[in-house]
C-alpha cells in the first residue's frame, strides 16, 4: 500500500483529501448496503430485531437508497437497514382447528 506523508501537504490539499476520503467511504458504504439489499426479494417474508420491542416480521415492499421498506402484517411500515434483516421461517397456515377433508 502506498503511504501518504500528510506532513508535506498544505491545508487545501488536506482538505481535498479529506473529500475524497469521505466520498470513497460513504461509496464503499453504499456498495455494502446494495450487496446485503439483493440478498432480498420484493414481496420476501423477513424479520429483523427493533430496539426495545419483540422481533418484527414483515413483507419487504421496497428498496430505498440505504434502506429498504418493511410492512409489517399489522400495517406499519418500517425503514431498515438491510444488514438487520434475515429470511422469516415459512409461516404455517395449516389451520389448527376445523374440520380436515380428505382428498383422494
Amino acid at each position: 500500500m502506498t503511504r501518504i506523508n500528510i506532513d508535506q501537504l498544505t491545508e487545501a490539499e488536506l482538505v481535498d483529501l479529506n473529500h475524497r476520503i469521505v466520498e470513497r467511504l460513504k461509496f464503499l458504504q453504499h456498495m455494502r448496503a446494495h450487496g446485503a439489499m439483493m440478498k432480498f426479494s420484493i414481496g420476501q417474508r423477513v424479520v429483523f430485531d427493533a430496539p426495545g420491542q419483540p422481533q418484527v416480521m414483515g413483507v419487504l415492499v421496497k428498496y430505498n437508497k440505504k434502506t429498504v421498506s418493511v410492512v409489517t402484517d399489522e400495517g406499519v411500515q418500517w425503514n431498515v437497514s438491510p444488514g438487520l434483516l434475515r429470511p422469516a421461517e415459512p409461516k404455517d397456515i395449516t389451520p389448527h382447528t376445523g374440520n380436515v377433508v380428505k382428498i383422494k
